[in-house]
């Protein structure tokens, strides 16, 4: 992948819909590798978005493109590609960004495009991720930082992390025990690619030239 090559931070999109508690982890981690990360804007899709305040303050730019104003999933992706491609990042981070993209924006940004799930993907893609888990008697659970595709939660993984699935877990426990370890992945996965680490080959990520798919980070943490 390519990565600045002149010394200057590293420029990032990131886009959002909720409380933005990822991009807070990227906001808190952006200055701590060789290049720094700079994050040129932040989009959301929810004009009433936490990330939005969260970025405000800390001097981040951000931009609301609200998918209500537009009749259609291809106008509104239209309309945000634009937004994007104004401030010419070298990759565009989904954090928590509630739209199912459509094929035309994916593959526009196909290879510097990736996204974090709350699950251990393949497993259980879309939604109520933590209340599967448990239903399943899974053992484990954790989070994926993948490259996109078309088809959702779909891509060759980055890194993922794993936690434990205690018996007594409501999804509410099990969903922030996830969550402590989203927050140590993505920036990781995002430092990697702006280092010029990451590569995708045949659906392979590699790192450092070497296959690397699956990445774990174990926690025993509650």
């Amino acid at each position: 992948m390519s990565k600045s090559s002149d010394g200057n931070p590293f420029p990032i999109v990131v886009l959002i819909s909720g409380s933005g508690s990822n991009l807070q982890s990227i906001i808190d981690h952006r200055q701590d590798f060789e290049p720094g990360i700079d994050i040129c804007t932040v989009i959301s899709n929810n004009p009433e978005a936490y990330g939005l305040q969260r970025a405000s303050q800390v001097g981040v730019s951000t931009t609301v493109i609200n998918h209500q104003d537009y009749p259609n999933r291809s106008r509104y992706d239209a309309a945000l590609m634009t937004e994007i491609d104004r401030h010419q990042p070298m990759l565009v981070v989904l954090a928590g960004f509630m739209r199912i993209l459509t094929t035309e924006f994916v593959n526009h940004y196909s290879g510097r495009l990736i996204n974090i799930h709350p699950s251990l993907l393949p497993l259980y893609p879309g939604l109520n991720t933590h209340q599967r888990a448990i239903e399943s008697a899974d053992k484990e659970a954790g989070a994926t930082v993948h490259f996109v595709k078309p088809e959702v939660d779909a891509g060759p993984i980055i890194i993922q992390a794993r936690v434990p699935v205690y018996g007594t877990d409501s999804r509410q426990q099990l969903a922030a025990r996830v969550l402590a370890q989203e927050h140590l992945i993505y920036p990781r996965a995002i430092q990697w690619f702006a280092q010029g680490r990451l590569s995708v080959r045949n659906d392979k990520v590699l790192l450092d030239g070497n296959e690397s798919s699956k990445q774990m980070v174990i926690s025993d943490e509650i």
